[in-house]
């Protein structure tokens, strides 16, 4: 009775979990402790958020809530039985609690305990659990359903399959109609409309229908689906998502996402050949076990025995199955004192400010990484054995090396259908990811994410006219061509492709491996030379004409960030890999690269846009009209009066005021007809929301050149945009940049217009370092792009290499120099290198040299 009285006071504040709610029971959401900690857990029973010892009181005196579910995993000696021997166990019922369990432990002489309790705030009263007598039946209830509550990261997204897919009970005994139907890698397009994504593959017989419509944007209309209910062909694969490793598989008949055991054969019958590179466990083909020539065993310095690093700022990462992308990103990222003091130097702040449910705020997750990596309390090194014999004895105190990054995963790859799977992924377009998120997400007065910012001068000239047009736009990455042609190795690479492809056809084991050796130079003046402007518009001749563009730098980032263009597509289907040895210079002098503006001599293409041809769109209307008030910055005042005799016939305020806005204070009859043919949309009644000029560029820009080869956007979205009067180049690079969203492309395009209108010639003549931030727009409001200009020479020191076929398979592993000496970091594993592979590498980081 007593304590029953002693908890009606709270009882109004203890909830039982539903099923939607997160229960996080075995992680703090500021920190990495965890029950297993020396503290244990605190779960709050009104939120279900868990708080490590040194968290609960900021949670306490935030919230007022006073009663927490406290869990500790405790390590016990083990009872001897009578013979001497210890006593034979049954699957220990003491174990309550969803946790990794320690390897190091000797199970013959300890076992692991978990002990629940409730804790009473602010004078930490105990209740040791379970203890039915005593508690009200509520709080029993809600004790239970917390500690059998299922992890808070089984996804809710119906995009993000983090459950265990099964395998559809269809697999094994499909049927699959000899039509003589074969798939061809790309260009596919659905047989009952026009739409060319979203397209699924029926492994019966053969046909390429689009998908149902989702909220994330990918749409379709539904025709796989009407084709399964008339003919009852229950599995199709998702066409793009086809590699070595499998496919995306669905299930009619199932209702969901399946797994195909014998989806290489099923596709074969199509003539897709997906499994032409079987990899092992360690991505090696069983076939290709040769001398340390592979990729797989120079970038992870296989064969050398390398001694572990312990301490601040090498913590590993543990792999939540393909995240290895997203570890070395974070390792380099958090590597950089800009990002280690905007978010470890505030973590104070940060978490003090936090939202009341700190898992879903970008900034205190990023703190928390941060300090995870940096404090070097999960990174210690391994104790003696005596010593730990001794401490066994008194209370274990297990050792947490390297932490799990698996609710920063959770919070930054929501809602983005490919971060949140769990398929291996581009690091590179996983760095754009994140940089947007640091963009949309100010921590204090800089944003550490202008230390990769830069301008990019873009010159297209006319061929014919010989006229030239200067444009910039924003970019976070240098991206480098791989000049193959130049390979200084030729004659040797000649002679084991010979090699290589006897031994197949004899089916001998094939010769060990020659890789491309392409010089740094070759790739610098590829990126320089002038390319091809497709479907160029010469507003000199007034017609197309050809056009070539050159990219120069207007300014240079303080940490320039290199990408080496490795990854294409081949006629099989198979996203490939360039396996090319590239020499990358330590220190890098790209000063010559520097954007000079205008020439004397050069003349500037007319300002004319080219013919508008207008389709009979309202939509497309729309959006004109937002690009006419965009262009010329105009804030409309709407017309109160138009808005008032429209409300009057009954139609929502809001509508009303959007009707008036998009139709441009025509008065009420066009604005009528807007009403009318919008009246179907969802968001028809919201609040009309006017983007500031330029507000949405820098997100786009953070996209820009984050889509592979395989993205070329859908031919209806280009013609609608080149029918508003934009080039076809600009259409295609806005809509890769936004991952072909209509409205955003435009937003893009809006954020990166023609900077003639803005430059003053009398600039043109200063000098050229000053120059760089002369003519530069307004891309994230009136003040100019925040960039961090100075000279063009730099010092490596990071760089992430990938093992494997494709961007979708593999391994990624990072190198930095830390201290003086190069670090490798390789999921949970942080060593000394010995031989650090910088040649091999994916994405290199260089820091700029003080001049």
């Amino acid at each position: 009775g007593d304590l029953g009285e002693l908890l009606v006071p709270y009882m109004p504040t203890i909830r039982v979990p539903k099923s939607g709610d997160r229960v996080y029971k075995t992680e703090c959401a500021f920190s990495y402790d965890s029950p297993d900690s020396e503290g244990g857990l605190y779960v709050c029973m009104n939120t279900f958020l868990g708080f490590g010892r040194e968290h609960i009181e900021r949670h306490y005196r935030k919230t007022g809530q006073c009663v927490y579910l406290h869990l500790k995993r405790h390590v016990v000696e083990k009872v001897p039985g009578a013979s001497g021997g210890a006593l034979p166990k049954r699957r220990n019922a003491k174990l309550f609690l969803d946790l990794e369990t320690n390897s190091d432990l000797n199970s013959d002489d300890f076992e692991y305990e978990d002990e629940a309790k409730l804790v009473i705030f602010p004078d930490h009263y105990e209740i040791s659990l379970p203890n039915i007598e005593e508690l009200p039946a509520l709080v029993t209830i809600a004790c239970d359903a917390l500690l059998s509550a299922k992890s808070p990261y089984r996804k809710q997204e119906p995009d993000s399959w983090e459950e265990e897919l099964q395998a559809s009970k269809h697999a094994k005994t499909l049927v699959q109609l000899d039509n003589g139907v074969r798939i061809p890698p790309s260009g596919w397009k659905c047989s009952k409309c026009d739409l060319r994504e979203n397209l699924w593959l029926n492994l019966t017989d053969g046909s390429v229908l689009c998908g149902k419509w989702f909220f994330d944007g990918s749409g379709g209309n539904g025709h796989a689906m009407e084709h399964y209910k008339e003919t009852g062909y229950p599995l199709a694969v998702k066409l793009g998502t086809i590699t070595p490793d499998g496919a995306d598989v669905y299930s009619f008949d199932e209702e969901e996402p399946v797994l195909d055991p014998h989806i290489a054969k099923h596709l074969a019958h199509f003539g897709i050949d997906m499994l032409q590179m079987q990899v092992t466990e360690n991505g090696l083909r069983d076939n290709d076990i040769k001398p340390r020539v592979s990729e797989w065993e120079v970038i992870q310095e296989a064969g050398v025995k390398l001694k572990p690093m312990y301490g601040p700022g090498y913590t590993g990462m543990k792999n939540l199955g393909n995240s290895c992308y997203l570890n070395a990103v974070m390792q380099a990222i958090f590597s950089i004192p800009e990002f280690q003091r905007a978010y470890v130097g505030n973590l104070p702040r940060i978490f003090d400010y936090s939202p009341l449910d700190p898992t879903q705020d970008f900034n205190t997750q990023m703190a928390k990484l941060g300090h995870g990596l940096l404090s070097g309390q999960y990174s210690k090194p391994p104790m003696k054995s005596e010593l730990i014999e001794q401490v066994m004895k008194e209370e274990h105190k297990p050792q947490h090396n390297g932490i799990s990054p698996r609710m920063f995963k959770a919070f930054i790859s929501k809602g983005h259908p490919e971060f949140s799977s769990n398929r291996q992924q581009d690091a590179q377009e996983f760095f754009l990811h994140l940089i947007n998120l640091v963009e949309r997400n100010p921590v204090g007065s800089e944003n550490p994410s202008d230390v990769f910012r830069f301008l990019v001068e873009e010159r297209t000239q006319c061929c014919q006219s010989r006229k030239v047009r200067y444009t910039d736009r924003v970019d976070y990455i240098m991206q480098l061509p791989v000049a193959m042609e130049a390979a200084t190795n030729k004659d040797e690479l000649i002679a084991y492709e010979l090699k290589r492809r006897e031994a197949e056809a004899a089916r001998r084991p094939l010769p060990e491996l020659v890789r491309a050796k392409i010089p740094f130079s070759a790739c610098l003046q590829a990126f320089s030379e002038p390319s091809n402007v497709e479907d160029f518009w010469s507003s000199a001749l007034q017609a197309k004409s050809a056009g070539v563009k050159t990219s120069r730098f207007a300014s240079f980032p303080e940490y320039l960030v290199v990408q080496i263009k490795k990854f294409t597509f081949g006629l099989d289907w198979i996203p490939k890999k360039l396996d090319v040895s590239i020499d990358m210079p330590d220190f890098l002098d790209i000063s010559h690269l520097r954007a000079r503006g205008l020439q004397p001599g050069e003349e500037e293409l007319p300002d004319i846009a080219p013919p508008i041809v207008i389709p009979d769109d309202p939509k497309v209307d729309e959006i004109r009209l937002l690009y006419f008030r965009r262009s010329f910055l105009v804030a409309l005042d709407i017309d109160e009066s138009s808005v008032m005799q429209l409300a009057e016939m009954g139609f929502p305020l809001e509508a009303c005021r959007k009707a008036v806005y998009y139709t441009g204070n025509l008065g009420a009859e066009v604005a009528f007809n807007w009403i009318i043919a919008h009246m179907e949309e969802p968001d028809f009644a919201e609040p009309l929301v006017i983007p500031a000029f330029g507000e949405v560029a820098s997100s786009g820009a953070a996209a820009l050149g984050a889509v592979g080869l395989d993205n070329q956007p859908p031919e209806e979205m280009v013609a609608i945009i080149i029918s508003m009067g934009f080039q076809r180049n600009l259409a295609i690079q806005a809509l890769k940049a936004t991952n072909n969203n209509l409205e955003r492309a435009l937003e893009w395009i809006f954020s990166h217009p023609d900077p003639e209108e803005e430059s003053d010639p009398a600039l043109d003549t200063m000098d050229m370092e000053n120059n760089a931030n002369a003519n530069i727009l307004a891309d994230t409001g009136s003040e100019g792009p925040r960039i961090k200009d100075g000279p063009g020479r730099y010092e490596l020191f990071g760089f992430i290499s990938h093992m494997g076929t494709s961007t979708m398979s593999g391994h990624y592993v990072c190198h930095l120099r830390k201290e003086g000496r190069w670090v490798i970091y390789n999921d949970l594993r942080v060593c000394a290198s010995e031989r650090p592979p910088k040649d091999l590498g994916y994405i290199y980081f260089y820091h700029r040299i003080p001049s």
